[in-house]
């Protein structure tokens, strides 16, 4: 859940930060990427997140825009999620980030994220 605090700030990484801050918004950006993918799909690429997390993101990303969800009447339910633009816009953000990692690779543990 976000922190109240950072969401009303009025400066705009402040702002950027309450959209994107949490450790898993930038890597389901990045999983998602210029597709439409099923909630499933999701949580198959990014194996070490709960289920309810993943919702709750995704929830919270749809707030801000930066992706749609699109439910399907249908048995069994279908639910797909893409980018909008503005979640599109951030994909060449988030790839000189790993560029930056991967020249100073700094962690000792690697996610497993299907990408």
């Amino acid at each position: 859940m976000r922190q109240e605090k950072i969401k009303q700030c009025s400066c705009p990484l402040g702002k950027a930060m309450s959209a994107l801050g949490s450790k898993w918004k930038p890597i389901i950006v990045l999983v998602i990427k210029d597709r439409t993918l099923r909630f499933g799909e999701i949580a198959a690429r990014i194996s070490v997140i709960s289920r309810k997390v993943l919702t709750d993101q995704l929830r919270e990303m749809e707030e801000d825009r930066l992706l749609t969800r699109q439910e399907f009447k249908e048995l069994p339910p279908r639910v797909e999620y893409h980018l909008t633009e503005k979640g599109l816009a951030l994909l060449p953000i988030l790839h000189l980030l790993e560029e930056w990692e991967n020249e100073f690779d700094f962690s000792e543990k690697k996610l497993d994220v299907t990408v």
